[in-house]
């Protein structure tokens, strides 16, 4: 069961027994007590949770802090810290602890501490803190690729989305639906550029599981373990939503209809039927993968390949480093059909009932690049295969834009929907793989 069941079971559970638990010290309070709204359905059949299209949450919302400016913000910052003088980061990167010392430069008299962890350990920090009543984290890093973090950690009232109303114009409004973003970022697949110096050798998904008249595969494929990456089968859960455009990628490729093959019968949840981004998920898990669990590792087998023994890997966008770092010989493959990747942001949020509001506020008002972009709160996250999500913010660092590599906005709701059963049915088919049998 993965983690995040695991930590929903359990908010439901300490909910039950003690709705009292709503605590904080600061200026808002975690709602009442009661299971979650989006149920533990995510694990089974894909009946839509009522809440998914009509989200209350759904931002941008803006409130009495969204005009604040930072001088104000600061002000208020200041009488906060008389009482409580640490104001606590929990990030999901390293990174974020290179801003620590230039934000205290540009703001004196205030005391960051950044504490660096997984983000499974800075939700469930999160929860238990509330929960107990007892909360010391003013704010949260956290990227949402699964919808996991909005529906069941925002929605549930653990955090809160703010949006400052002067940076939020510089930012497309369709990636403030979720949350405010920090910058973008996408998966990519990788392929050897000595072995192939005049172009990709794939422009398809439906290439990467091409093999060859005598049955062998076309490319020997790296990745980590898909069903156990939230990142990775978010992708693979997209594929399912958007099967018209998966379908249509094939028969462009082809020429020919899609032939449907995956068997969704025995499952306790209705499978749909010629879907094609199930028979996509169906045909890659019968495909001899090796799976690493370092993507440094996974684009040096990259390297290690050439013409004659191809290999492809799927790593995240940040990982292209290894190329000048390295010198490996390594590109992204860019522009698939029907689409390269998903664009993940990576969302601040304000912890609710925290001790420093203001403070949370100024701090992401800040990181993201302040007024005019140049705050250099955005400097560490300024790297190649990290995107600036504002329109003021060029990204330079980057050879062309997400978009241009063929990335979409995905739909979390729907995706949220689609994850459980997408689990389930990747997990029982690469346990029947003969390559995993």
């Amino acid at each position: 069961m993965k983690k995040s069941k695991l930590l929903a079971l359990l908010l439901a559970l300490v909910m039950l027994l003690s709705l009292a638990a709503c605590g904080g010290t600061g200026d808002e309070e975690k709602p009442d007590g009661g299971q979650p709204s989006q149920g533990e359905n995510k694990g089974g059949d894909a009946q839509e949770p009522e809440n998914v299209e009509d989200s209350e949450f759904f931002g941008p919302i803006y409130d009495e802090w969204s005009d604040m400016t930072d001088e104000e913000l600061y002000q208020k910052a200041l009488e906060e810290v008389k009482e409580y003088p640490e104001i606590n980061i929990y990030a999901t990167s390293s990174k974020m602890m290179k801003a620590e010392e230039d934000f205290e430069a540009a703001y004196p008299g205030l005391d960051v501490v950044i504490m660096d962890m997984d983000q499974d350990e800075v939700l469930e920090k999160c929860m238990l803190e509330a929960d107990s009543g007892n909360i010391f984290g003013d704010v949260l890093q956290a990227k949402d690729v699964n919808g996991n973090v909005f529906f069941d950690y925002y929605e549930e009232g653990y955090m809160s989305a703010f949006y400052p109303r002067d940076l939020s114009a510089k930012v497309d409004e369709d990636l403030l639906r979720y949350g405010y973003p920090l910058y973008a970022s996408q998966s990519f697949w990788y392929y050897n550029t000595e072995a192939f110096p005049d172009e990709q050798p794939v422009t398809s998904w439906w290439q990467i599981i091409e093999k060859n008249e005598d049955g062998s595969q076309k490319y020997r494929l790296f990745t980590k373990e898909i069903g156990t990456e939230t990142s990775y089968l978010s992708l693979f859960a997209s594929f399912v939503v958007n099967a018209e455009q998966m379908e249509q990628a094939y028969e462009e490729l082809y020429g020919e209809p899609l032939e449907y093959t995956y068997d969704g019968s025995g499952f306790e949840f209705d499978v749909p039927e010629n879907n094609a981004g199930l028979e996509y998920m169906w045909r890659f898990s019968q495909m001899q993968m090796t799976f690493i669990g370092d993507g440094d590792e996974l684009v040096k087998a990259v390297d290690n390949s050439t013409k004659d023994d191809p290999a492809l890997c799927l790593a995240s966008g940040g990982k292209i480093g290894n190329r000048d770092e390295s010198g490996y010989n390594i590109a992204w493959l860019t522009n698939l059909t029907p689409y390269t990747g998903l664009e993940n942001c990576e969302y601040m949020y304000v912890v609710n009932g925290c001790r420093h509001p203001a403070a949370a506020r100024l701090f992401i008002r800040w990181i993201t690049g302040g007024v005019d972009g140049q705050s250099g709160g955005l400097k560490p996250f300024s790297k190649e295969g990290n995107w600036p999500v504002r329109d003021d913010v060029a990204g330079d660092w980057n050879p062309v834009s997400l978009q241009e590599c063929g990335a979409i906005e995905p739909d979390l709701a729907a995706i949220n929907v689609t994850f459980g059963s997408t689990q389930d049915l990747w997990n029982y088919w690469l346990s029947i793989s003969p390559y995993t049998k």
